[in-house]
């Protein structure tokens, strides 16, 4: 895996990933996302696409996914997350709690990549909301 960063001036960049897809980045959050912010981009996205593809193959009928993601900073540099907490919205017809709930500790024990790669002493709290919908 492989990006490339361009500096186009202040506090903006322009990441460009090996398959040409860009993303601006912007250290003030005015032109692109934070930094910090993609960071809570990566990791909900990760999550999001785990627990849907784990209710997927688990015969789950996922209609929709919201992820809300959201992180407390120490005041101090490094401004580093102290606690990051994903709140993930799922709609489907009939979805099983169960079965919702071990996709979501897969993602978080096993699969979650970024998860992972992120620093042992931070708390993460995870809720899920499910809401009935129909297929079709």
């Amino acid at each position: 895996m492989e990006i490339t960063l361009e500096w186009r001036g202040e506090e903006r960049f322009v990441a460009t990933t090996s398959t040409g897809v860009e993303v601006a980045l912007d250290g003030a959050s005015g032109e692109g996302v934070s930094p910090m912010e993609s960071l809570l981009v990566a990791l909900a996205g990760c999550m999001a696409t785990d627990v849907v593809d784990i209710l997927t193959k688990g015969r789950q009928q996922p209609l929709a996914c919201r992820v809300l993601a959201r992180g407390e900073r120490r005041e101090e540099p490094p401004r580093r997350f102290t606690t990051l907490g994903l709140t993930i919205e799922l709609t489907g017809a009939d979805l099983s709690r169960g079965k919702v709930d071990r996709a979501v500790r897969l993602s978080r024990e096993t699969y979650c990549s970024v998860w992972h790669t992120l620093a042992r002493d931070l708390d993460l709290d995870i809720e899920v909301e499910l809401r009935e919908g129909e297929s079709g």
